[in-house]
């Protein structure tokens, strides 16, 4: 079978060559944890004030503004629910992202299909952060995952389960500037699955749109005039003739296993390190047999049998947690990756087990803050992007489940950051505000029992710290996880139509 379609996990296969891996970094004296957090049911994605007093978070069924401030003591300044229920076919549901530009916030949903359910983007004035004045509403016809604000324009990731295009909207007016898609790129991508190569994520630096396409890979896009945007240049974009051969089975497989699956881009200051979030999971399969593992291919049978005979088989973990790449892309035709950070290593990488993968970060001033759902949030030096050094790293996997990790501002002597943790079972969602220095947790928690990690086919390996020692803060040794590479099943898209009309202006 391809190796895009079926891959097990072997040591550092993903990542061999000459990129490198983080290693860790001395702590300040005392222990490493949060400053303070508040409650926020559904919280998912959250952005910062440019000035860094005022937290902006999606939450699912509508938005919340913080005041951080006081970061030990953030509090909510306004909570907005149940937005658009007076339409009839709201209210909006299922917001998963916001994004700023200046003082205006784009809140869109639903991340994910929802038959009958209005779907599109909420333009909201946050000049004053207690009482945001809801400005504008875009009807359309797809779910948005995502999006970015940028010039007065909003970047919308327009699964329509066709083309897939990125739209772009003038935010004042609501009208239709661009779009882009794979498909007009190369024909060839309209025979692939769109799950495959749903566009999950955007960035924007400079008129350059970098987008997060799944096992399409990551694309960048000038479009600095978007009616005719120009494809740059790709990291590893897959082969879309043996994408578009997959059976269903294959694609759910791919969908969640090494390699591709790009979830989550941005890039530092300078435009010029792209940061890759592989988000992925293990399968348990069959080690003699691939093909015969169930469609959900999240469990197997304890037996099999054929006529009287009764047999075991013998089964394998597929896959594991995905890392961030760290990539040069100065020259966007030629982009080079510069090294990889590891996942924290989990006792159970199973869809249903812990969750360690990567998820949402951000780039500020050569530090990398990354979130990895109960694996914890982690800042790390990035100034050298062949050499990451990981500063701090704090986790409770009892309570938290983190979204995303943003820089706020700097305080005092150091700074803050924030992360967003969305909950899970009966532990509310809530944001976290973190002291923006080197650090050690005191008795770190286990991520929890162990349970499927040994039969992996590779397991988690102590790492000794890089040849190259010179850093900010002096480095230590410490154990990492092999980064296995990648992989979510992207959710069943929409059906195909019009992209998208938009809803006439309200006024408060």
């Amino acid at each position: 079978m391809d190796r895009r379609q079926f891959l097990r996990v072997t040591g550092g296969a993903l990542f061999a060559g000459s990129v490198g891996a983080s290693h860790r970094a001395a702590a300040h004296p005392g222990p490493f944890e949060p400053l303070g957090r508040v409650d926020i049911e559904g919280a998912k994605e959250a952005v910062c004030s440019a000035d860094g007093q005022t937290a902006f978070v999606a939450a699912t069924t509508g938005y919340v503004t913080v005041d951080i401030s006081t970061p030990d003591r953030p509090t909510l300044l306004a909570e907005r629910r149940n937005r658009l229920s007076d339409h009839d076919d709201g209210p909006l549901r299922g917001i998963f992202d916001v994004k700023l530009d200046g003082d205006t916030l784009l809140v869109v949903g639903p991340a994910n299909p929802i038959p009958g359910a209005v779907s599109g983007v909420l333009v909201v004035d946050v000049s004053d952060p207690s009482d945001p004045s809801e400005q504008a509403f875009y009807e359309t016809n797809f779910p948005i995952h995502n999006c970015f604000a940028a010039d007065g324009r909003a970047y919308l990731t327009a699964n329509d389960g066709d083309e897939n295009p990125l739209v772009v909207l003038d935010v004042e007016t609501g009208d239709e500037l661009g779009r882009w898609s794979l498909v007009s790129e190369d024909s060839q991508w309209a025979e692939v699955g769109s799950s495959v190569r749903a566009i999950h994520d955007v960035w924007v630096h400079d008129d350059v749109v970098f987008i997060a396409h799944w096992d399409a890979g990551t694309w960048m896009v000038d479009v600095s005039d978007p009616e005719n945007p120009t494809t740059l240049g790709s990291i590893s974009p897959g082969d879309p003739a043996e994408l578009a051969g997959l059976s269903g089975r294959e694609r759910r497989r791919v969908g969640r296993t090494p390699p591709g699956n790009h979830h989550y881009v941005a890039t530092d200051d300078s435009g010029d390190l792209l940061g890759i979030g592989i988000e992925s999971w293990a399968l348990e399969v069959e080690r003699d047999d691939e093909e015969s593992s169930q469609g959900d291919e999240t469990a197997q049978d304890d037996e099999t049998t054929q006529g009287t005979e009764t047999t075991t088989p013998q089964t394998e973990l597929v896959g594991g947690p995905g890392g961030v790449e760290l990539w040069d892309v100065s020259d966007p035709t030629a982009p080079v990756q510069r090294s990889t950070i590891d996942p924290p290593a989990s006792p159970d990488p199973t869809l249903g087990g812990v969750w360690t993968t990567a998820h949402n970060f951000d780039f500020h001033d050569g530090r990398l803050y990354t979130s990895w759902y109960r694996g914890g949030v982690k800042r790390h030096d990035v100034s050298d992007p062949s050499d990451p050094v990981e500063l701090a790293w704090w986790r409770d996997p009892d309570r938290t489940n983190f979204w995303t990790a943003q820089y706020a501002y700097p305080f005092a002597d150091e700074g803050v950051f924030v992360a967003s943790s969305w909950g899970f079972d009966d532990v509310p969602g809530a944001l976290y505000t973190f002291p923006d220095h080197a650090g050690e947790q005191l008795d770190p928690p286990e991520l929890g029992p162990k349970t499927k990690t040994d039969s992996l086919v590779n397991t988690p390996t102590e790492t000794t710290q890089s040849s190259n020692g010179s850093a900010p803060e002096t480095a230590t040794s410490a154990t990492n996880a092999p980064g296995f590479g990648v992989g979510v099943g992207a959710a069943a898209l929409g059906a195909a139509g019009l992209w998208y009309r938009h809803h006439a202006r309200r006024e408060d």
